[in-house]
């Protein structure tokens, strides 16, 4: 299934969509041709996150897109999410494959690490992401990668590689051209009045 990580991976951000219109914006950034939705909500409103996951992997099946859950592997389970994805500071990756089984996804934030990437993928992470590529507003604080570790993780890894971090259109072209299979975009895509043509954009990138 690790096969089916490429094109459009959108991320929700519950700062930049209302709960009343969440299910609306993740079915019109399927529409829109997004390949992949994660869902991911920090906040401790269990009941909201648990409606809210729901109705993710309903509309990911429903368009035959894969639904990911971050940092949450009960919220996974319960939901029967595709999969999930986990960051340095997030849930151990052993535990979270024993928990999910084979069959499920996980994937792993590697920032600009192409040595926490091949111990990821050795320990059984179907896909990596390395960012942020550029600045970004979404987390401004955090390191930039650049296009470099893209192009040797494209080169050195045998699993898919996600592009994340202030990529929008103006750059989407450079992301691309380093081979990356998938680009995570929040604001790109999430932050727009019409989602389903900004995902529209992003996703035409890959066809």
């Amino acid at each position: 299934m690790s096969k089916r990580v490429q094109g459009l991976y959108a991320i929700t951000d519950s700062k930049m969509i209302a709960p009343k219109k969440f299910t609306t914006k993740v079915r019109q950034a399927l529409e829109g041709g997004a390949r992949i939705i994660q869902y991911r909500d920090k906040s401790q409103h269990h009941e909201l996150r648990l409606e809210q996951a729901t109705s993710v992997v309903a509309l990911c099946k429903e368009f035959d897109a894969l639904s990911i859950i971050n940092d949450d592997v009960e919220l996974a389970k319960t939901v029967q999410a595709d999969g999930l994805h986990i960051g340095s500071e997030d849930d151990d990756l052993a535990f979270a494959r024993a928990e999910l089984g084979t069959n499920k996804i996980i994937g792993v934030s590697c920032y600009a690490s192409i040595e926490l990437a091949n111990q990821a993928i050795a320990e059984s992470a179907d896909y990596v992401a390395f960012g942020s590529v550029f600045s970004s507003s979404t987390k401004p604080q955090a390191p930039v990668a650049g296009l470099d570790i893209l192009q040797q993780a494209k080169q050195t890894l045998n699993v898919p590689i996600v592009a994340i971090g202030g990529i929008n259109l103006d750059n989407l072209p450079d992301v691309v051209a380093t081979g990356a299979d998938s680009v995570a975009i929040i604001s790109g895509v999430f932050a727009c009045d019409d989602v389903t043509t900004a995902a529209q954009f992003f996703a035409k990138a890959f066809i």
